[in-house]
């Protein structure tokens, strides 16, 4: 321990460990699947060509997928938002088509 001290004191940078000595952060070493996207910011860019993977991805958000790997939460959640405004788009386009006397 009192090595680190003297290191920190040269200004050299000390590897920080948890209290049985492993490296913190290992969990997240592997990259994201989906070509290093992750499966939540994929479905949010596929989703303007096939809107369905919006809702695919507002699936796995909605059953708490990001508890596996907490990086996929921002990817998911922007699909989960972007699925609700083009339902709502939708929508007024459906009503505005079949009110609209033609």
């Amino acid at each position: 321990m009192n090595e680190n001290i003297e290191e920190q004191k040269k200004g050299k940078y000390v590897l920080i460990r948890d209290g049985e000595g492993n490296e913190l952060g290992g969990l997240f070493y592997k990259p994201l699947p989906c070509f290093g996207f992750g499966i939540g910011w994929l479905s949010f860019l596929l989703g303007f060509f096939f809107p369905f993977a919006w809702y695919f991805a507002t699936f796995l958000y909605l059953t708490n997928y990001y508890r596996r790997d907490p990086r996929e939460r921002s990817g998911l959640a922007a699909s989960a938002i972007a699925a609700l405004i083009f339902t709502v788009a939708l929508l007024i386009t459906v009503l505005v088509l079949l009110f609209s006397g033609r």
